[in-house]
């Protein structure tokens, strides 16, 4: 496997897009619990996309995990900035292999440094239990629906190109909800998505790409709609990121990410975000703080 997957020229058809997300999303083993990933060139947003190397990361679980157990969460956080282009190696802790749970953590290293850490865990699947959960938004329109809908500008908003990475999904956004009395919203954004071609059956490729599609454009949901759109006026970062996979998922079918603001304090930013696939079933939850700054102004500009 070469550390560096070529990315596709001019406007690839839905597989090709496809087909060079799943590659990246594959890792070369080095050694035992030792991978390398390989890490697109460039983008317009100067660093490694986070949901790109927590993808990574948890394939780089996944497969060192030898018992018949699917991931049922992470938790982790970033580091440092990843740069882009030079591969990333994936060091896996075996922090316990069990009859019902497995454990493992990820050190994700760039340059001899640690850029994001990991700790995945594993449930026996099957186990019976009581079936219960948060209903989808009955006031959300469907993927079909042409009330409410708009075609996304890609996950980060109008004004950034959409690198190849990210062509591989199709994304109708919904927008925020109206404010209560309060001043607070229900949701900051919605939105559905899904890969635009078909998956492999393989329960581990939905996970590792339902963990990319959770990182994107969280950082978009994290200020409430009154303080402003897009990424105008201040500079964002992820400092954490967690997601429980409740349920067998399809992220090539429709799923509706529906997030919310839960604070904003001291330059942090908590947002927390549901997934329902089109039946309704709650398929995945999200946690993600973010740092969010305000921005200097450019050069020349008045403050």
């Amino acid at each position: 496997m070469p550390t560096t997957t070529p990315e596709p020229t001019g406007q690839p058809a839905p597989e090709e897009a496809l087909t060079y997300l799943l590659e990246l999303l594959e890792l070369e083993p080095l050694e035992v619990n030792l991978f390398r990933g390989s890490n697109p060139e460039a983008w317009a947003a100067g660093r490694v996309f986070g949901g790109l190397v927590a993808a990574q990361g948890l394939r780089a679980a996944i497969n060192t995990v030898e018992a018949p157990h699917l991931v049922h969460s992470f938790h982790s956080y970033f580091i440092r900035p990843g740069q882009m282009g030079p591969p990333i190696i994936y060091s896996v802790d075996r922090i316990r292999d069990g009859r019902s749970f497995t454990t493992r953590r990820v050190t994700a290293i760039q340059h001899g440094a640690a850029i994001f850490v990991m700790d995945a865990s594993f449930h026996r699947d099957g186990e019976e239990g009581i079936d219960y959960q948060l209903p989808v938004a009955s006031d959300a329109p469907g993927p079909d629906s042409p009330v409410g809908l708009s075609a996304s500008a890609g996950p980060f908003g109008a004004g950034m190109p959409r690198p190849p990475m990210f062509l591989p999904f199709e994304m109708r956004e919904l927008g925020p909800t109206e404010p209560e009395a309060d001043g607070t919203y229900r949701s900051t954004r919605r939105v559905w998505i899904r890969t635009r071609a078909p998956l492999p059956a393989d329960p581990s490729v939905h996970a590792c790409v339902l963990t990319f599609v959770s990182d994107l454009a969280v950082i978009l949901a994290v200020r409430p709609p009154s303080a402003g759109s897009g990424m105008d006026g201040f500079m964002g970062a992820s400092l954490d990121h967690a997601v429980w996979f409740h349920r067998a998922v399809r992220v090539d079918d429709w799923l509706l990410y529906d997030l919310h603001a839960v604070s904003n304090f001291n330059a942090r930013g908590l947002a927390r975000g549901l997934l329902h696939d089109r039946s309704g079933r709650l398929v995945a939850s999200m946690t993600q703080e973010c740092l969010i700054r305000t921005a200097a102004p450019a050069p020349g500009t008045s403050a």
